[in-house]
């Protein structure tokens, strides 16, 4: 414990180290908040819900902080219910017929248009639907009809994609047209009150329907959406945990095991240091990737599997001769010779005298690892080899190579977890760096 804390002391004395350490110790941090406050099951379901739960979410929508920009105001989202934010009023009829007016207002003074129009219906009846007649009020109090339909238990109106509509509006989108000021040259929003008016008839006693109108905007949350409306704040979130204990467990697998067997097979030496050898020599020559995809096309996809593939394949590695020729020195130690004598057994020797020697070699090569894996269990993920159900940093970025995202003007789609893996790669390799110098000696004065 007294050796851990000098070693930190003298990292500190690094500015760079400094750094790293405080950009890993918010990735921990991130990490750990994620999986408390975003369980497992939980991101499982809402990565996979697609379009249901996202439903009032928009598509493809930047992060809500590029309006800091100087000259920057683009739409927000906005909601309006009958429950929350409109009014209603009933007006008995002739015959039992019942008359409802629902009135969605709301105030828009941004810049841009909005990217979808919907209505959505909740109607309670028993045999004859409700009708509805749907009229657009704009500022300068123009009455826009839209539409006049029956509605089910469960049902919508996509303002955007009317047909008929769009040719009332001269060939606008409804999206642009129902926003369009009538006296500008070339269109531009048109900033005031909107007011969305349902008037909708009741056959039924008893019956009745509420309406909830979604003016999707070109901005939302921290990170944005993609092509499925998914906040892609959930996929920069857990990308953290999965990211580290990837890149973390790989490394320390790989390092732990391969300083072992390399001591193990020198203490022993005869058949069972040259079948180490041999193997090592074999594997060395085997491509990773090649293997990894083969895996991941022929049998499973398991971010999981592929870390087992990644540990198997990368034990009898390179490192094994290295710590082989530190580990024929350190068998020609006199203590060795002191343990043997007093009966200490072959497993003990290995373990408890010749591996904590290499320790101070095995921790800076361990924290330059971790970015590494990180790097390669991304990049399986773009070659669309990640695991299928979980949301990760290359995930996202392979969803946004499919779907042309950097085509299509959508950079921050691509730009936020490629950002995420470099400050990850960054804060390691600048701890791994301070630490090489901390446990050789000849690097210290470089």
């Amino acid at each position: 414990m007294r050796a851990i804390l000098e070693a930190l002391k003298e990292v500190s004395r690094y500015k760079s180290a400094v750094v790293g350490l405080i950009l890993i110790a918010i990735l921990v941090l991130i990490a750990i908040y994620t999986v408390f406050a975003i369980p497992y099951s939980k991101v499982i379901q809402l990565w996979r819900g697609g379009e249901g739960i996202w439903l009032e979410n928009p598509k493809n929508a930047m992060p809500s902080w590029v309006n800091l920009f100087p000259g920057t105001n683009l739409p927000k989202t906005i909601i309006v219910s009958s429950r929350n934010g409109g009014e209603k009023s009933l007006e008995p009829l002739q015959g039992g017929v019942r008359k409802v007016r629902i009135s969605l207002p709301f105030d828009y003074s941004y810049d841009g248009f909005p990217k979808e129009l919907n209505l959505f219906f909740e109607a309670k009846y028993k045999e004859r639907q409700p009708h509805l007649s749907i009229s657009w009020i704009t500022p300068d109090g123009r009455k826009v009809p839209l539409s006049d339909r029956g509605i089910k238990a469960s049902d919508y109106y996509y303002i955007s994609l009317d047909a008929q509509l769009t040719k009332k509006l001269g060939g606008q989108p409804p999206q642009v047209g129902l926003f369009t000021d009538p006296l500008a040259e070339k269109p531009v929003p048109f900033k005031g009150r909107y007011e969305l008016v349902i008037d909708g008839y009741l056959f039924e006693e008893g019956a009745d329907f509420e309406a909830k109108l979604v003016v999707y905007g070109q901005v939302y949350g921290l990170a944005g959406t993609d092509h499925l409306r998914r906040d892609l704040m959930l996929a920069m979130l857990w990308g953290t945990p999965v990211a580290l204990a990837f890149g973390i467990l790989a490394a320390l697998g790989t390092t732990v095991l391969t300083l072992f067997i390399a001591a193990a097979g020198v203490w022993f030496g005869g058949w069972v240091d040259a079948a180490i050898q041999r193997i090592t020599e074999v594997n060395m020559i085997l491509p990773m990737l090649p293997i990894l995809i083969l895996v991941g096309t022929l049998y499973s996809r398991s971010v999981w599997l592929m870390l087992g593939m990644v540990i198997i394949l990368s034990i009898f590695g390179a490192g094994i001769k290295t710590y082989r020729a530190m580990f024929l020195q350190i068998k020609q130690a006199p203590y060795l010779e002191a343990a043997r004598a007093y009966g200490a057994r072959n497993l003990r020797i290995v373990l408890r005298y010749m591996v904590p020697k290499a320790v101070p070699t095995l921790i800076p090569q361990f924290v330059m690892l971790i970015p590494g894996y990180v790097f390669l269990e991304a990049s399986l993920a773009v070659l669309g080899l990640g695991d299928p159900i979980l949301p990760t940093w290359g995930k996202v970025i392979q969803d946004a190579e499919v779907n042309g995202a950097l085509y299509l003007g959508h950079y921050y789609w691509v730009l936020e977890p490629s950002l995420l893996l470099m400050v990850t790669g960054l804060g390691f390799a600048m701890v791994g760096f301070a630490l090489d110098r901390v446990f050789n000696p000849k690097l210290r004065q470089i």
